[in-house]
């Protein structure tokens, strides 16, 4: 094997080789978990008038403390008849638009109500407990920035500002190729030294989580005419994943097949455990990522590399990998040579989060580590991480 680059060379190299997708337009109920392509503006002032920020009675500070006669009530969402006339006030609901000459709302709780009057005890100011025409946001400023991923607090904010269509990176096409004569369906009887295959179950379900619309392709065995249609298919795509196949043993053709088609080799192997033998190249725009067989290698190079690649291609100002700090549990052994990703339990408490190594890190235990909901960074180096040290860690989602 040539010589190993570092994840963060490794990275570098991807991302540099990623070309942003076009934008469309996406009617904003559709665009959860999708990435905004340019600024969203606000069409309207919010909130568009002064309102009320509790149940309560809309005041002029002047005339407080006092008893004051309810000339009128206000409910929200509807007009208000008339200004507030000198010593008087309005019963005003939360949201509701404050009329003309009120500068203040003393909440229910802080009167005594009379039959047509309200007694209020103690001095208002200006201001209290009134929410300003625009206090959130002025029409024509940004509500959300180019590059942000949408989640529910984005959408909406950008339903109340009035936005019901956004421009988004177009969702890149993905295709998954899982290869090796040794592969069954699950569900099918397994056949002597075969195993079911679940490499393409979780890289689809890991694509379709990072935004991608997902073509799941047949597994192939190591037949080099069965390589090449299915390589060949999966090149149409703007990402084609592989798992299994590029290693240096007899039956990994993966990597030929795709030198033999048009695709440019950017790296082969990085300085990581799991999943050393990854490798990734370019045919076009097209993201060609080759990982290994073992399922965990697979995981971990794809929350490395894939995901990464998958959200600059949606134009995310910030692609990941996003790690997150901890405490670890147990101590953890370091390696001399590589990084390694050890799959963790995590727990949040008062003191942050701790991360608790599961039991069983070789990389074919999948099962185990279904167990797991983090990837624990331990960097190459002599000794070990100490219980109780502070670790990065990636979140499985």
């Amino acid at each position: 094997m040539a010589e190993l680059i570092s994840i963060s060379e490794a990275l570098a190299r991807v991302l540099a080789r990623v070309r942003p997708l076009p934008p469309e337009p996406v009617a904003l109920p559709d665009s959860a978990g999708r990435v905004l392509a340019e600024p969203a503006r606000a069409l309207v002032d919010l909130p568009p008038f002064p309102s009320s920020a509790m149940d309560g009675f809309a005041v002029r500070a002047a005339d407080t403390p006092g008893t004051l006669p309810v000339g009128h009530r206000i409910a929200a969402g509807r007009p208000v008849p008339r200004a507030l006339g000198p010593g008087e006030a309005m019963a005003i609901a939360t949201g509701g638009a404050i009329p003309d000459g009120a500068d203040a709302v003393v909440p229910m709780e802080y009167v005594v109500e009379h039959a047509n009057s309200v007694e209020i005890a103690t001095a208002s100011r200006p201001g209290d407990h009134v929410r300003p025409r625009a206090g959130d946001v002025r029409a024509g400023e940004v509500v959300v920035e180019t590059g942000s991923l949408l989640g529910p607090a984005q959408l909406g904010g950008l339903a109340a500002a009035g936005i019901s269509e956004v421009r988004c990176a177009r969702r890149p096409q993905a295709a998954v190729l899982a290869t090796g004569s040794e592969l069954c369906a699950p569900g099918e009887p397994l056949g002597p030294g075969q195993i079911y295959e679940s490499n393409s179950t979780l890289l689809a379900s890991a694509l379709s989580s990072a935004g991608a619309e997902v073509e799941r392709l047949p597994s192939v065995e190591d037949d080099p005419g069965l390589h090449r249609a299915a390589l060949a298919r999966g090149l149409e795509h703007d990402v084609l994943v592989t798992s299994g196949g590029v290693s240096v043993g007899a039956h990994d053709l993966v990597r030929g097949i795709e030198r033999e088609l048009g695709v440019e080799e950017v790296f082969w192997g990085v300085a990581v455990k799991p999943g050393k033998p990854v490798s990734f190249g370019v045919r076009g725009a097209t993201l060609v990522f080759g990982l290994p067989g073992n399922p965990v290698s697979a995981l971990v190079g794809f929350e490395l590399f894939v995901r990464p690649a998958l959200l600059a291609l949606q134009g995310a100002a910030r692609p990941g990998p996003r790690y997150e700090s901890g405490r670890l549990v147990r101590a953890l052994r370091r390696s001399p040579q590589r990084d390694e990703l050890v799959r963790a339990r995590s727990r949040s408490g008062e003191d942050g989060v701790t991360l608790d190594p599961i039991g069983g890190q070789e990389s074919h235990m999948i099962v185990r580590a279904a167990g797991a909901d983090a990837l624990v960074l331990v960097p190459r180096g002599e000794g070990e991480l100490a219980q109780g040290e502070q670790v990065r860690f990636l979140r499985l989602a």
